[in-house]
């Protein structure tokens, strides 16, 4: 077996289901589950219709590279998003997911043939960062968030002995469990070390059409051209129908940026066959050009967060976040106990299941930055969100001296 495997530690939700062994929860509470970031508003009819209408797909073998008319989908889409330029022929490519890809991607670009690299990733984070890291012969490296910013990452704090010896940096905009999204001084913070020390930098932009303010986050690609970085040199964005268009289960996204870096990972994608499926193609054009139905589902979240935030925020330290459909809550101080102790009295009492925010992150530079934090993911019908914060306010304020 390959050895680098025994490195990877227990998915956060295989870590929740060991945290709940024994607990009963009580039947009078239906369940809610504020656990999973798994998006559970409908899926939109006309997605559903070109799955459905598309079936011949299914006698052809799909090219790596993805039809054409794809391609030309997600380039339309950048543009009318971000209004930036990019070569369907060259600077895209489809993914199935962008969990597959981010993983996939760290394979493609990694060389540890000269000695032990370093990948930077932001802290807390998504755990694929991490084991993409490991199982391409690299070391992570944890950039802690700064609480005092909306737990944006601060990269002030990677010494340049770090970034000396990194190949790989994850950035999350906006972020995944925080929702903190990056300004364009950041990006070109990380641009000019990129440009110094010649890392590549992963842009993961899942959350990008899940946001609470007037203007949409600021993009990788977007903050180059910004920049004056047409070329996007070592940059690639990373970007998935599940969130945006309610579609967890038809795993399907896109990747953009720098030409070298988009023909290598087509190289690795041939070989490890992770070809798009004609029907999910055909699908995928349809959501891609299509608009209305993110509004309609932005509108959705904006609502359930407008209801659900000031109700926590009457008894816990929380805020809304930048973007995304994560609150990032802080356990009471005056319940004296930790971050999963709190989840598993909260299941225990009230039906109700929170993530550790200490199963999101790591312990680096002295502290775990998820500690005293719990994850809540408002993925679920308002209604049902909106009983999920009463009865944790019930749950606080019963065990409030």
């Amino acid at each position: 077996m390959n050895p680098l495997l025994s490195q990877l530690q227990p998915y956060p939700f295989e870590r929740l289901r060991q945290l709940f062994a024994g607990i009963t929860p009580p039947a009078a509470y239906s369940p809610v589950s504020l656990g999973m970031g798994e998006p559970r508003h409908p899926t939109p009819q006309f997605i559903k219709d070109a799955l459905c209408n598309n079936l011949g797909g299914l006698a052809s073998y799909p090219a790596t590279a993805g039809e054409p008319r794809l391609r030309e989908a997600f380039s339309g889409w950048l543009h009318r998003r971000y209004a930036v330029a990019v070569d369907p022929a060259t600077q895209v490519l489809p993914v199935n997911g962008s969990r597959e890809a981010l993983f996939a991607f760290a394979q493609t670009v990694i060389d540890a043939s000269g000695g032990q690299p370093l990948v930077v990733c932001p802290n807390p984070f998504y755990q694929i960062y991490e084991g993409a890291a490991l199982l391409s012969g690299a070391a992570p490296y944890y950039a802690p968030s700064d609480p005092a910013r909306n737990f944006a990452v601060n990269w002030d704090t990677v010494p340049d002995t770090v970034w000396q010896r990194t190949q790989l940096l994850f950035v999350c905009s906006p972020g995944n469990p925080t929702g903190a999204v990056m300004p364009l001084v950041e990006w070109e913070k990380l641009f000019e070390l990129s440009d110094r020390h010649g890392f590549v930098i992963a842009s993961d932009e899942c959350y990008s059409e899940i946001y609470f303010r007037d203007e949409p986050p600021l993009g990788g690609l977007q903050a180059a051209r910004q920049l004056g970085r047409s070329d996007y040199k070592n940059l690639i964005s990373f970007t998935s129908l599940s969130k945006r268009s309610n579609v967890p289960g038809m795993r399907s996204g896109f990747v953009a940026g720098d030409a070298a870096l988009i023909k290598a990972f087509l190289l690795y994608r041939t070989y490890h066959g992770s070809a798009m499926s004609p029907i999910v193609q055909a699908a995928s054009i349809a959501a891609w050009n299509d608009e209305q139905h993110v509004v309609e589902n932005r509108a959705l979240y904006r609502k359930k967060f407008a209801q659900v935030t000031p109700l926590l925020a009457g008894v816990m330290d929380v805020a809304l976040p930048d973007a995304g459909f994560y609150l990032w809550a802080k356990v009471p101080e005056q319940l004296a106990m930790d971050d999963a102790e709190f989840a598993r009295a909260l299941l225990a009492q009230y039906n109700v299941t929170v993530l550790p925010g200490s199963y999101l992150a790591r312990e680096a530079q002295g502290s775990n930055p998820g500690a005293q934090r719990v994850r809540m993911a408002l993925v679920a019908e308002t209604e049902e969100c909106v009983e999920a914060a009463l009865r944790i306010v019930q749950f606080i304020q019963s065990r409030t001296p």
